[in-house]
C-alpha cells in the first residue's frame, strides 16, 4: 500500500481503460476513479466483476489522476485504489487532496441538496 499522499502523487498507476475512457464508479454522491497499483490487482479486480483477466489500460501518474483528471471530470470525484484487495483504500476529493476548487466542501454539499 502507498504509505502516503506524497508517495501516492510519486507513482505510476494502473487505471483501467472501458468503452473509450477510464473506468470509474458512482458511489456515495461521488465518482471514483479507479487506479491500481499493479497489473495483477487490476487483473484481480476484472476477474472478481467475471469480466475476464485482460483489461486495457494506462499508466499514469497519481499527480495528474488527482491535479488534472479529476478536475476533468465535472462532477465530484474521487480515486479508488486497488479496489477488492485487502489494501484497497480511498482518495476523497477532499481539500489537500484535489486542488480546492473542485474539493467538496461543507458548503458545497449544501449547496448540491
Amino acid at each position: 500500500m502507498l504509505a502516503d499522499l506524497g508517495e501516492f502523487r510519486r507513482s505510476l498507476l494502473v487505471v483501467p481503460i472501458r468503452d473509450g475512457g477510464i473506468l470509474a464508479g458512482d458511489h456515495g454522491g461521488l465518482r471514483w476513479i479507479y487506479a491500481f497499483t499493479d497489473t495483477d490487482t487490476l487483473t484481480a479486480f476484472a476477474q472478481a466483476r467475471g469480466e475476464g483477466g485482460e483489461w486495457e489500460f494506462r499508466r499514469v501518474y497519481g499527480a495528474r489522476l488527482l491535479d488534472e483528471t479529476v478536475a476533468e471530470v465535472g462532477v465530484p470525484c474521487g480515486i479508488a485504489v486497488d479496489v477488492g484487495s485487502e489494501g484497497a483504500f480511498l482518495l476523497p476529493p477532499a481539500k489537500g487532496i484535489v486542488p480546492d476548487e473542485v474539493a467538496v466542501t461543507e458548503e458545497s454539499e449544501r449547496a448540491s441538496s
